[in-house]
């Protein structure tokens, strides 16, 4: 694709600019800001809507008992049992039994703060089960270590 070919459809970048790749005058590929292309804008769309159902899904489940908030979070983030570990420097088998709700209970603090640290919230309303409001796409915070 030629620079003057790369498209600019408005997207889920609302506004915002991705980069693509395109030939230049002189045949080498060059970085181009886009706004978007259409395929890819209603591809994303897709993926949030199951996105959003999913942690729809998640928070009926934390309602009920059956999962901690922990289980939230990590279906608003995209995460499985091993990322989530991995960020927060925890076995997995930890952070599957942290996501039931008789273990999340029993958290100490330090721990607690790891996983509040990670997903931008403070430790004493993840523990009392504080469901923020989704954002999208939402931002995570790199815990130090």
């Amino acid at each position: 694709m030629k620079i003057s070919e790369v498209p600019n459809d408005t997207g889920i970048t609302e506004g915002g600019r991705e980069i693509r790749y395109a030939v230049d005058e002189a045949g080498r590929y060059s970085p181009v800001g886009s706004t978007g292309w259409e395929p890819v804008n209603i591809a994303n769309s897709l993926a949030w809507e199951k996105i959003q159902q999913e942690v729809a899904a998640m928070t009926i489940a934390i309602k009920n008992g059956r999962f901690s908030p922990l289980a939230y979070y990590m279906a608003l983030n995209q995460m499985d049992a091993a990322l989530l570990a991995g960020y927060v420097g925890i076995s997995r088998w930890r952070v599957r039994l942290h996501l039931k709700p008789f273990f999340f209970r029993r958290l100490n603090d330090k721990t607690l703060a790891r996983y509040a640290t990670l997903f931008n919230i403070s430790p004493d309303d993840l523990r009392r089960g504080k469901l923020l409001p989704p954002s999208y796409p939402p931002i995570l915070t790199e815990p130090s270590r």
